[in-house]
């Protein structure tokens, strides 16, 4: 994946709701958020958040949360073997349906 951004000075907020083939509660959807929540240890991740979406307005079950301090820190992530792992080997074989959204953060707190 590649970061498009006129501006890579900006923090960046990377998220993904997603909704997995393994039933609620089963022990393969546990694994999987285990293994997800590894994601946090990579370089340059900060502010992770596993979330369990509670609205009746999609059918996604799950979404997870990130920062990076700029765009360069995020295409670095996205290269990252770990993370390059993690989607080639559980992403793409377990999660039925998701959206993924990346904010450029112009006004941080």
């Amino acid at each position: 994946m590649t970061f498009m951004t006129s501006e890579s000075k900006y923090r960046i907020r990377h998220t993904v709701v997603f909704k997995l083939k393994h039933r609620i509660g089963s022990e393969e959807e546990k694994q999987f958020l285990d293994a997800a929540k590894e994601l946090k240890k990579l370089p340059g991740v900060e502010k992770f958040e596993c979330l369990k979406q509670i609205s009746s307005h999609n059918n996604y079950t799950y979404g997870i949360s990130m920062e990076f301090s700029d765009a360069a820190s995020y295409q670095a992530y996205s290269d990252h073997p770990g993370h390059v792992r993690f989607v080639e080997e559980l992403w793409m074989k377990e999660v039925e349906s998701f959206m993924e959204i990346d904010y450029q953060i112009e006004d941080p707190q």
